[in-house]
């Protein structure tokens, strides 16, 4: 039964050959057009005097003298901002003076902020020190409803009513 004899009226079966598998099209917006972004670093030895501007990531470890519009930044523990900032996420591990303007901040244990926060989201650890305003994104209110005209109030209260 479990010889490891072949028997001898045993054929061995076809090959079967497996069958191609369809490609489907990646989404146009799944598709990768390069390698991912890495954050440009300013490490903690250099510091820059003027305008620091974007669309990509920035870490700050040094000093800026001036102000810095990026698309996401990030202040290191031994980063030190003298300007406004203006960013989509701002976190900060070290020293901000100036306002910050963006959707999300986040103020770590470790940082030093002296100037107003204009945000959608804040969120504050323990240990932060921060001194100014805190202002939230104005919303547009939703429009509203026009008032009914006087005529069309007198006319509905002039109808009889059946009984």
């Amino acid at each position: 039964m479990f010889s490891k004899q072949a028997k001898s009226g045993s054929k061995t079966p076809a090959r079967i050959e497996p069958l191609p598998t369809p490609m489907a099209a990646a989404p146009v917006d799944q598709v990768r057009r390069g390698p991912p972004k890495v954050a440009s670093l300013l490490s903690a030895d250099l510091t820059i005097e003027g305008a620091v501007t974007g669309e990509g990531e920035l870490q700050i470890d040094g000093v800026v003298k001036g102000d810095v519009r990026v698309g996401r930044l990030t202040v290191g523990e031994t980063g030190h901002v003298e300007g406004g900032v203006y960013a989509e996420a701002v976190e900060v591990r070290g020293r901000v003076v100036g306002a910050i303007t963006s959707k999300q901040v986040r103020l770590y244990g470790t940082s030093y902020v002296d100037g107003d926060i204009t945000h959608e989201q804040l969120a504050m650890e323990t240990g932060a020190f921060f001194q100014g305003r805190s202002l939230k994104f104005q919303r547009p209110a939703p429009a509203a409803q026009p008032a009914p005209q006087p005529e069309q109030l007198a006319i509905a209260q002039a109808k009889p009513v059946a009984g």
